[in-house]
């Protein structure tokens, strides 16, 4: 599968085309700016790009109005399929985000509903009580997502919804020619309606890559032969930041040890989850970093650990943003993109994630552990790569049994002798690819 070689890049388009929040209705054609990027995403080493809502939705994307239109914010269907024939020319894959657990209030079928009651054909798409009512004082209730109503839930056992959403999907193929779908909210869809998906994937394109938003929980439900080949890591998000800000490597080698360790109980061995250190819901890691020092290592980690490694547009330079100050300021419109010391190192670590057998799909064994530093092992049939990471502002001798003499430094290009030990200069990360 080509996402388990590859590096993400996440673009959440009504922010970053600088989109009034409100639908306006008025067309203008936003999304051609990401034309102006391709240069940018290509040279930091991105092969695949997920793009958040681009469907015609209320307001933020995840209230969608219409599956088969571009949002009107962000132009035309025929410039969005520009975009995408730009991207895979230059071998950028794309991948949509699904939203399939609800629709907005402006959807077409909730509309008919309100206004038809008991004889709207669409009644039986949604979980409906006429002798309810509403935050919207509707006169009738309906079930929202979390309790949110301008998230109208869809009753995904509806055969007529399932097959209205599998519809759009074959028209994505056809018009945009999309490499695969990130499912929002995956944790909340009916099973069943995701092994149908997945079948449907399938048939449709060879390699159609399945990735589904999850929080908590034992992520095989989700991930498995017969659903979404894989979810976004959030136990692993937790746990790398809070790592550097308290100083304990302890913590997140527990989680990658629990999820990918050697022993037969681990729960993902052999999966590829989604790795990323933020993205649009959540602070953007240069504000959640008490030490910017650790900014380039935490990158490292993550690029190092088992998983597809996935960045936030803006997050390669360094961009900061705090979810408390709302949706909004984490998913800015910057004019251009920046090109930084970090965007550089992020660069050369995409370059080593996308060539290295072993970071794409070795197993994960701990070789040294201090609450510091750590280093890791990623070995596949043919490579052995260390991936070593000091998070102290002193240097550290590090000593333990490298299993050979030599090793190639992979960030930097240079060899590495471990003959009395290897020296690990403060704040640095090393990724070393082992001789035979």
């Amino acid at each position: 599968m080509w996402a388990y070689e590859s590096v993400f890049y996440q673009i959440y388009p009504l922010g970053f085309c600088g989109a009034p929040f409100e639908n306006d209705g008025v067309l203008e054609h936003r999304i051609t700016k990401v034309n102006d990027w391709i240069p940018h995403i290509k040279k930091l080493g991105a092969n695949a790009i997920y793009f958040s809502p681009v469907f015609e939705s209320d307001t933020h994307g995840y209230n969608t109005r219409d599956y088969t239109k571009i949002d009107t914010r962000l132009g035309t269907n025929e410039d969005f399929a520009t975009v995408c024939k730009n991207l895979h020319n230059e071998g950028i894959k794309v991948i949509l985000d699904g939203v399939f657990n609800h629709v907005g209030r402006g959807f077409f079928a909730f509309q008919n509903v309100l206004e038809k009651r008991w004889d709207s054909p669409y009644k039986d798409w949604f979980y409906i009580n006429f002798d309810g009512n509403s935050n919207y004082n509707d006169g009738l209730w309906y079930e929202g997502w979390e309790g949110n109503f301008d998230l109208v839930k869809l009753n995904l056992r509806n055969e007529e919804v399932v097959s209205h959403i599998l519809s759009a999907i074959k028209g994505w193929v056809e018009e945009f020619d999309i490499d695969g779908l990130r499912l929002d909210v995956a944790y909340c869809l009916d099973h069943d309606f995701l092994r149908r998906l997945r079948s449907f994937c399938d048939s449709l394109k060879p390699d159609f890559f399945l990735v589904g938003e999850t929080l908590h929980g034992d992520y095989n439900q989700w991930a498995n032969d017969a659903m979404l080949h894989s979810v976004t890591n959030y136990e692993c998000y937790k746990g790398l930041h809070s790592s550097f800000n308290s100083m304990n490597m302890f913590e997140i080698n527990h989680s990658l040890l629990r999820q990918f360790g050697p022993e037969d109980w681990t729960l993902y061995k052999g999966k590829h989850l989604l790795s990323f250190v933020d993205n649009h819901d959540v602070s953007r890691i240069a504000s959640l970093l008490q030490n910017e020092k650790h900014l380039p290592l935490i990158y490292a980690l993550m690029f190092g650990m088992p998983g597809i490694p996935c960045v936030y547009y803006g997050s390669e330079w360094g961009a900061k943003a705090r979810k408390e100050d709302g949706d909004p300021a984490l998913r800015a419109c910057f004019a251009a993109p920046e090109w930084t010391e970090l965007t550089t190192f992020i660069s050369r670590l995409a370059e080593v994630k996308k060539s290295s057998e072993a970071l794409n799909y070795g197993n994960f064994r701990s070789v040294l552990l201090t609450n510091k530093q750590c280093i890791f092992e990623r070995k596949s049939e043919h490579e052995r790569v260390l991936v070593a990471i000091n998070a102290e502002d002193a240097p550290f001798m590090a000593h333990f049994d490298a299993g050979c003499g030599m090793a190639q430094e992979l960030i930097t290009d240079t060899p590495h002798d471990f003959g009395g030990g290897s020296e690990l200069p403060p704040y640095s990360a090393a990724i070393w690819k082992m001789e035979h």
